[in-house]
């Protein structure tokens, strides 16, 4: 596994996190985030929201930054509340940063996507009162699958935004020059969103960076590289570090494949 030369492409905390805890592994792995994460302010929607959390079934988190910012604001606009309601997380690390504040958390034992999450029984018990109502905190895009499931099965779902994710500039040649310097031979794309501005900001290198094996978190970001070129997609069924580490144990790195 230690063979193993990595592109991270995580927002920039995530990213050295994500870093360290592979040298940890025997993993090197560099840093060139692909999303940058800008919290919104305060706005009527947001106030409106909080104010009426006790009416909500369930709050549905999925992503880290969402569950920094929406706690931040949970304990602000309700400090000292026992929790009202339960709260849902799509993947276990974003439900460690509730945990760590004390909530209870349901999050999929297996998968870190949609899919896994709108299958857990807690959720559809928590659902089953005359009008269900769930609260989804995210940023300010994303995917809308869940919310159409859900209200597909008649429940009520509003958006809580809570940040906007931005696309890091990098020269041109920047993302080959790295992969190159670094002797790197295998990519991360943690999300679809990260995915896609890796393929702009590689622009026209992309074909050559596609050669590389591709690490992502489920099926449908898998999909998504597959349709953007990628050879060799591996789908990790998971975004955390351990879902990651499980893939590069049972993949060995192409030596033929390099940008060294």
């Amino acid at each position: 596994m230690n063979d193993w030369r990595l592109l991270l492409t995580r927002p920039a905390q995530e990213c050295a996190r994500q870093a360290a805890q592979l040298a940890e592994a025997g993993v090197f792995a560099c840093c060139l985030p692909m999303l940058e994460v800008e919290a919104l302010p305060d706005d009527p929607q947001q106030q409106r929201c909080l104010e009426a959390l006790p009416e909500y079934n369930a709050l549905i988190v999925v992503s880290k930054p969402a569950a920094q910012l929406g706690l931040a604001l949970y304990q602000r606009y309700w400090p000292g509340a026992v929790q009202m309601q339960p709260w849902f997380t799509v993947g276990a690390a974003t439900a460690r940063v509730l945990e760590d504040a004390g909530l209870q958390v349901h999050c999929p034992a297996q998968g870190d996507d949609s899919e896994a999450l709108l299958a857990l029984p807690s959720l559809a018990q928590a659902l089953a009162v005359r009008t269900p109502r769930v609260l989804i905190l995210r940023g300010t895009t994303g995917r809308d699958y869940m919310a159409e499931q859900l209200r597909s099965q008649g429940v009520q779902v509003d958006y809580l935004p809570l940040y906007r994710r931005l696309a890091p500039i990098y020269a041109e040649g920047q993302v080959l020059q790295t992969c190159r310097q670094h002797g790197l031979n295998g990519l991360v794309a943690s999300s679809g969103e990260g995915l896609a501005n890796l393929c702009a900001s590689a622009a026209a290198d992309w074909p050559q960076l596609a050669e590389l094996p591709l690490f992502v978190p489920s099926p449908r970001v898998a999909e998504q590289a597959r349709q953007a070129g990628a050879r060799q997609v591996i789908d990790c069924r998971g975004a955390s570090l351990q879902a990651l580490l499980q893939a590069l144990q049972k993949h060995t790195p192409d030596s033929s494949r390099t940008t060294g």
